[in-house]
């Protein structure tokens, strides 16, 4: 049945009209029914569909009833939280074997959605039953199994629970004392308030999350999301207990990639330490990485393991900001909701004057249908989309040109592997000569993004006798000598990390590259790189990898040695290669042929119109691709080198000289 105050807002709706701002044509890519089980006063719930498919503050939302005519609704946000506690009258609760607890009457029935205990002697973990009554003869479950703690040294504390806002006068605690010692009756017990305006359950969601390639001692995952710009405040994670018993005591972030200058940079979102200590069966902890709003569709987990195994991650949830209620009048008949229209502006309803007298805590809600994608209301390429192509130059001009797999347009990013990374001019000139060019020769514009991982590349392990490279002076007793084979000479500085099955060992190990002989040396000899001592004492835990610095090297063969000392050979289980990691994001033209090209000194670094780029290429997921393996062009190719032209012309001259004294001479003999 409406209320008073619910007539009233109706009638100012009829009597005044409902006028909403004129906009541009409906070009919405999404509808979605909304069901409200008959006419009258509803509240809506912002679901994450709706905010993946709408534009930033729901600018777009537009209700509609079935003959199109606009159901006017208002955005209604609950003010900002300055709870208010009612502290109520401890009752105490008869014991059994394997329970105690205590009862509170805050003295009258409040809407209450929170209960926190106070003066609990710390430390304390402990699991609990919470349940509310408005008699105090009939109970409704609130909590089947909370857990409260409060450990100082672990820097934990949890003394609150919330619930499903209800009306109760009486609320229970119930301990369960089966693997923990009892509690005290604690000194204080509140119960939180509910506002005027209540807010809407809290937004949560869990999204798929995958291994990310990572150097020893770090793992990454990446987070997808099913849109860019959502308003996340936090990550929580969910992680086994099969792991160092269930304890874990780790920092992690949370980050993504974001333009800096004219290049996309890692940026970090949050941080925060993963801290869980499980006692007696009971775990109390802190997963949870608050973060800033991320402005990708992506985001980047990373953990930092140290010298433990990684976590036994098994899911990953995110926690959405506060988000208003939706209010509406619905209408007898069906409705439906549009929205995805980035050319939409905000509407404004002659229902805005009726803001201050809504109370949503009585209203029936209203639920979401299923969202249908409107193709054919996609919209058009705006003024901020992408140029498809720039200017022209010479592919032959280029000592490497690859093919780019085909693909749908739209954004995409192109892998830089370790050919690109070896034969173009390479990080520390930010590729200045790497080009994506069309069939016709044009540039593709493009923003080079710096990722966070590694380009892992797993090398070939080739044992090697010292006396086949005449390096028998350079090799100590005992010694093992290995050959890593690098993809491509010339790659930008990297990391080596070595990995064994060995539990107990003490080794000194060096990395080096041979050089041929020169003027202070008559032989060919070993130049060191790196060097390390690897050491490894706990049978329990697996050896931690060994990470050695390589400077940019211009060979493909590194000589690795490993002093045994009076032990036998350490097992080298997989030797790994760790390069720099980028992308280049561009925008595929629909139907085109691309190429990757580079292997330039003339070029300087692309100018491209990135004020007109970035916003269309960041923010949006692209679909990963990688070059077709790489083959030599080679510059255009001259009908004779530079140096022999000199020559030639050099010689020419001479021999033309030499007719032309012959002349004169001949001519003053005669």
């Amino acid at each position: 049945m409406r209320t008073a105050a619910h007539t009233a807002i109706a009638a100012a709706i009829l009597a005044v009209g409902i006028h909403a701002q004129p906009g541009p044509p409906d070009r919405s890519r999404f509808e979605r029914p909304i069901i409200t089980d008959g006419a009258g006063p509803r509240r809506l719930a912002i679901d994450v569909p709706l905010l993946a498919g709408a534009e930033p503050g729901l600018r777009d939302l537009r209700v509609f009833e079935r003959n199109g005519t606009p159901v006017p609704y208002l955005l209604l946000q609950a003010p900002p939280r300055q709870p208010e506690w009612n502290t109520g009258t401890l009752l105490p609760l008869a014991t059994t074997e394997k329970t105690s607890g205590f009862e509170v009457d805050f003295r009258s029935a409040n809407t209450i959605d929170a209960v926190r205990v106070g003066g609990l002697p710390a430390p304390f973990l402990k699991r609990l039953t919470l349940e509310g009554s408005g008699d105090r003869e009939r109970w409704t479950l609130l909590s089947g199994e909370g857990t409260l703690f409060d450990l100082p040294e672990e820097g934990l504390r949890q003394t609150e629970m919330r619930f499903s806002p209800g009306s109760f006068r009486y609320v229970r605690v119930t301990w369960d004392d089966t693997n923990s010692g009892r509690v005290p009756m604690p000194v204080t017990v509140e119960a939180r308030l509910v506002e005027a305006v209540l807010p809407p359950p809290s937004l949560t969601a869990s999204f798929p999350v995958e291994r990310r390639p990572s150097e020893p001692g770090r793992s990454r995952y990446r987070i997808r999301l099913p849109a860019a710009r959502l308003p996340i405040v936090a990550v929580d994670l969910t992680v086994g207990l099969t792991i160092g018993g269930g304890n874990v005591f780790r920092q992690a972030s949370v980050g993504e990639s974001r333009l800096s200058g004219v290049d996309a940079q890692p940026a970090e979102l949050g941080r925060a330490k993963l801290i869980r200590v499980v006692r007696e069966g009971l775990a109390a902890g802190a997963l949870r990485i608050p973060i800033a709003a991320p402005s990708e569709a992506a985001l980047d987990l990373v953990i930092e393991d140290g010298n433990n195994p990684p976590l036994d991650l098994t899911g990953v949830t995110v926690e959405f900001a506060e988000q208003p209620w939706v209010y509406l009048d619905a209408p007898a008949g069906p409705i439906v909701a549009k929205y995805g229209n980035p050319l939409a502006a905000r509407p404004s309803y002659d229902l805005e004057a009726a803001r201050d007298s809504i109370d949503v805590r009585s209203l029936k809600d209203a639920t979401w249908g299923e969202p249908r994608r409107l193709v054919e209301n996609a919209p058009p390429a705006t003024a901020t989309s992408t140029p498809q192509t720039g200017s022209v130059v010479d592919v032959e001009l280029f000592t490497h040109s690859r093919a780019i797999p085909a693909g749908p347009a739209g954004l995409a990013a192109l892998v830089v592997d370790a050919g690109a990374l070896a034969h173009s001019r390479g990080p520390s000139a930010r590729f200045a000569d790497v080009r994506i060019l069309d069939a016709s020769n044009r540039q593709v514009p493009y923003i080079l993004e710096r990722l966070d991982e590694p380009l892992m590349i797993r090398l070939a392990l080739q044992a090697a006798d010292p006396r086949d490279a005449d390096l028998r002076a350079a090799q100590g007793p005992n010694r093992s000598t290995y050959v890593l084979k690098l993809p491509y000479a010339g790659l930008p500085p990297s990391r080596i990390v070595v990995e064994t099955s060995a539990e107990v060992f003490q080794r000194q190990v060096q990395l080096a590259v041979e050089r041929p002989p020169n003027r202070n040396r008559r032989d060919r000899w070993l130049e060191g790189l790196a060097s390390a001592t690897w050491i490894h004492a706990d049978r329990d835990v697996a050896a931690p990898a060994l990470t050695l610095a390589v400077p940019q090297v211009d060979a493909t063969d590194l000589w690795l040695t490993i002093d045994e000392g009076d032990n036998s050979p350490l097992p080298v289980t997989a030797v790994w290669l760790l390069l720099p990691s980028y992308r280049l994001r561009f925008d595929r033209p629909a139907g085109s042929t691309l190429r990757l090209a580079y292997g330039r000194t003339d070029l300087g670094a692309p100018q491209y119109d990135f004020a007109l780029l970035a916003p269309h290429v960041m923010g949006a997921d692209a679909r990963e691709v990688t070059p077709l393996p790489e083959t030599t062009s080679g510059p255009r190719a001259s009908f004779i080198s530079p140096r022999a032209f000199w020559v030639f012309l050099s010689v020419a001259a001479l021999v033309l000289l030499i007719v032309i004294a012959r002349l004169v001479r001949g001519t003053n003999n005669t």
